[in-house]
């Protein structure tokens, strides 16, 4: 549900792309990323208070570089080019863009603030910077002054403060650029004018005004899955439409344990109407024999969907099923400049034909986002803080073909891991921490005799937003009390090991 106050990032591609809309959220702007080429006319009508052109791998050198149309640059709206946007802003004003050769700059840099400008009001020079381009600016277009420099480049910043043209060579939206944030509160706040009101307390407002605009009338069905997401879902489109809405909770089967016991429970204490169905049997034989990641969600996905349309059917007058879909899960599942990562079973793995019209009033926001907004609305901390937990389920922490035997011997190695965090403490630190079951086999001993039996992964992150995280460095006691626990409580393995990869270059899961 979107606000008045837009800042629109047009997408090059970049790598970086998705952290720039989490330092403006983080203003309290609201802000969208949305495609090169999306049409002036549409640009227009959104009305943005300002732009900003991401970073891209491609040269604005190179024939049939992603581009803009120039006149978006004569609309009065301010400009940030970050790297290729300050190239491709450089480009068609008329400055000069060249091969950086031995210039490239990758990594942190020292640039030194060569001339006054709103975007270092309260930077001290020199500061430190993040680089990573291969072009460079060679000469600024007409009307443009350097603002700042670095020891190889001459043109680390520059702008043209009249027409509010502003173009930084080095990324402010990535950590390693000490005054990063500050740069980009300047735009925002002294260059497009912004006033900062975007709070859940206004996206509530906002959200349930549209909600009941949107429903009418029409009876609505939620699925729940207990998780934070469908959970802060369900109660917002609640609080918009009361008892048009029916909330659906389905047990596939691939819960983790006691899981579907505490989401019925939960969710009745917070007088939201629920239904229950066990499908567990229906989801496992939909499984029989996949073993492709994709193919498991893609199932998952459709057969969620036939569930709620049977419910639909049975209540009469269903016209709206509510997801908990999350912006991460939108452009983890493919967007028209990204690559597909992988098919999130409510966005990639849908059918193409459904009776329902979705109802997603969490399309455009970050994890931690909906965590201020459960809170916001009143769910209790044990919900808004439950770690993500995939909508496939233990399906797509089963590598190979999901059988009943393999989801029990995992469910129970991955309670004992939810265990033992907890009992450390470290619940709250974490982003997540489970298990998964790699579908190999290894040669143990035990009890002076050979075994060969399966090994269990165990993974702890820690991450803000799940779009980038670090493997967590559990304590060598803990991990160690784990390993010694799923050994002896799970008889079917024999091995336990410890992934310790970041996302990137892995993802968090491991399907």
């Amino acid at each position: 549900m979107r606000p008045e106050e837009l800042i629109l990032i047009l997408d090059f591609g970049g790598q970086y792309t998705q952290l720039i809309a989490r330092r403006v959220r983080e203003c309290h702007v609201y802000c969208e990323i949305i495609p090169y080429q999306t049409p002036l006319e549409e640009i227009v009508r959104r009305s943005p208070k300002g732009l900003i052109l991401s970073g891209g791998p491609a040269s604005v050198l190179d024939p049939g570089a992603p581009t803009i149309d120039p006149e978006l640059l004569r609309l009065g709206i301010p400009v940030l080019g970050i790297c290729y946007g300050m190239q491709l802003l450089a480009h068609l004003l008329g400055g000069q863009v060249g091969s950086g050769g031995v210039l490239r700059e990758y990594g942190r840099t020292e640039i030194n603030l060569v001339h006054p400008s709103l975007l270092w009001e309260g930077i001290d020079s020199p500061t430190s910077v993040w680089m990573s381009h291969g072009d460079l600016v060679i000469q600024v277009p007409p009307g443009f002054v350097i603002t700042a420099s670095s020891p190889v480049v001459t043109v680390a910043a520059m702008e043209q403060p009249s027409h509010k043209w502003y173009g930084l060579q080095f990324h402010p939206e990535v950590a390693h650029t000490a005054a990063g944030r500050q740069i980009i509160h300047n735009f925002l706040f002294r260059v497009c004018g912004c006033q900062g009101n975007w709070t859940m307390a206004s996206f509530i407002a906002r959200s349930v005004a549209e909600i009941k605009a949107q429903v009418g009338e029409e009876r609505v069905l939620a699925a729940l899955s207990g998780g934070v997401d469908s959970s802060v879902a369900a109660v917002l489109v609640h609080r918009a439409v009361g008892e048009q809405l029916t909330c659906l909770f389905v047990n596939h089967g691939l819960l983790r344990q006691g899981e579907a016991e505490a989401v019925l429970e939960t969710m009745r204490s917070l007088g939201v109407p629920l239904v229950y169905r066990d499908a567990s049997e229906r989801f496992l034989a939909r499984l029989a024999g996949v073993v492709d990641p994709e193919e498991k969600r893609r199932r998952v996905g459709h057969e969620f969907i036939r569930v709620f349309e049977e419910e639909a059917r049975r209540l009469g007058k269903v016209r709206y099923l509510v997801q908990g879909t999350l912006y991460p899960d939108v452009i983890e599942s493919g967007t028209p400049l990204s690559q597909r990562i992988k098919s999130h079973h409510n966005v990639g793995g849908l059918p193409e034909e459904m009776e329902l019209e979705l109802l997603e009033p969490l399309r455009y926001l970050f994890k931690d986002e909906v965590r201020e907004l459960g809170l916001e609305l009143g769910l209790p901390e044990d919900i808004v803080w439950r770690q993500p937990f995939p909508g496939p389920g233990l399906a797509v922490r089963i590598l190979g073909e999901v059988t009943a035997e393999k989801v029990a011997l995992l469910r129970k190695a991955d309670a004992i891991v939810t265990e033992e965090v907890q009992k450390a403490g470290l619940s709250r630190a974490l982003w997540q921490y489970f298990a998964i079951l790699p579908g190999i086999r290894t040669v143990g001993v035990m009890g002076d005799r050979r075994t060969y039996s399966y090994t269990v992964a165990v993974r702890a992150v820690e991450s803000q937003d799940g779009m980038t995280a670090d493997w967590a460095r559990l304590p060598h006691d803990l991990l160690e009390r784990i390993a010694s626990r799923i050994v002896r409580e799970v008889p079917e393995v024999n091995r336990v090991v410890y992934d310790i990869t970041s996302k990137p270059p892995s993802t968090i899961e491991w399907e």
